[in-house]
């Protein structure tokens, strides 16, 4: 992995209440503490300063900013994390990709394996992977590229990533998948817009949305 500078931008809380902490993460910083002592910053260390409590729940691509929730007590974090084993959340990305995408809307259905010569790049294999859901809606058509919603089924690592590329529309300036001048980006154009879930006491539907920085 390239080097690594975070961002040092506050915190932008979306959310908090006595069970939930739901933030905004900036592109650029971990969700959680990567492997050596150069990549110990990262959000969940970072709401602990702040929240001692804080558990993690879920995560996001280092590059990828958007919408994360974190529970503040044990039984917050039991109940979060049934909702995403058990595909009961619904998450929505909004990502720029490169060319134009034929259709307006459509569904990627391959499996992911993780590379593991080159990891952390994942890759298709419809022999051992695990099966990966993505719907994806076109919002508009700009001079050499798309943008468009996303809707994961499943929570894969890189699936949204993956995907794109593989039906020929690499997210621009993903690092691992995307080449040429689709690379040719300050950052990932991935941003998790929203997430709709259960909250962990009394069970009523909320949705938490964060601002497109793109």
């Amino acid at each position: 992995m390239d080097s690594y500078d975070p961002p040092t931008d506050p915190l932008k809380i979306l959310y908090s209440d006595h069970h939930l902490l739901v933030v905004d993460k900036p592109a650029g910083l971990l969700s959680v503490p990567g492997k050596g002592e150069h990549l110990a910053d990262c959000l969940l260390i970072r709401i602990q300063a702040a929240w001692p409590e804080a558990l993690l729940v879920h995560r996001l691509d280092r590059d990828t900013s958007g919408v994360m929730v974190f529970a503040l007590s044990s039984m917050a974090q039991r109940h979060l994390g049934l909702q995403f084993e058990k595909r009961q959340t619904k998450k929505v990305y909004y990502a720029r990709v490169w060319g134009h995408v034929a259709a307006k809307t459509g569904t990627v259905d391959l499996p992911i394996i993780v590379d593991w010569p080159n990891r952390p790049l994942q890759k298709i294999d419809h022999e051992k992977g695990r099966q990966a859901v993505t719907d994806w809606r076109v919002v508009r058509y700009e001079a050499a590229e798309t943008r468009v919603r996303l809707f994961p089924h499943t929570g894969r690592s890189h699936q949204l990533r993956l995907h794109m590329k593989e039906i020929g529309h690499p997210i621009l300036g993903d690092p691992f998948y995307a080449t040429g001048p689709a690379r040719d980006f300050p950052r990932l154009m991935l941003h998790a817009e929203s997430l709709r879930l259960r909250h962990p006491e009394g069970g009523a539907g909320m949705n938490f949305s964060a601002p497109r920085p793109f």
